[in-house]
């Protein structure tokens, strides 16, 4: 490192633009106390490990936003298609995900604008993990 780079600031992420490790801790935990009791979506987590479940997605959207690089280091890349590829995702699982995820973010009462750029990543992550279509029958296609 030279000494010109050790004098430049540092580039505020949007983790730390919206608080940081608890802004992350609430949202994750409001989340999933929709998710706990919800029939669509409670049968796709591990009964045995919610706090495991919690901590996955919590250290994943911290790592994402530019907070401690903790998940990759625990677990490797995120390879988020591939870890939700067992799960069969519906557009019901997708709504329902989104619904809760919804109530989650809007606790956090952020700004208009860090509001529109979270809610935007998560409805194309809840978009992107859908593995099941209404026409999903045995020698019928879905999308790639």
């Amino acid at each position: 490192m030279t000494e010109s780079s050790r004098s430049l600031p540092s580039a505020r992420t949007f983790y730390d633009e919206v608080g940081g490790a608890p802004v992350f801790e609430r949202l994750v935990a409001r989340f999933y106390a929709g998710v706990r009791s919800d029939p669509v979506l409670a049968p796709l987590y591990p009964q045995d490990d919610w706090e495991g479940a919690e901590w996955r997605l919590r250290a994943f959207l911290t790592q994402y936003w530019g907070g401690p690089t903790t998940y990759s280091e625990q677990r490797g890349h995120p390879r988020l298609r591939m870890r939700h590829a067992p799960f069969a995702i519906g557009a019901a699982q997708r709504d329902a995900w989104l619904s809760h995820m919804r109530a989650a973010v809007d606790s956090l009462e952020l700004s208009p604008e860090q509001d529109a750029t979270l809610w935007g990543y998560m409805e194309m992550a809840a978009r992107s993990m859908q593995n099941r279509w209404p026409d999903d029958a045995p020698g019928g296609l879905s999308p790639a």
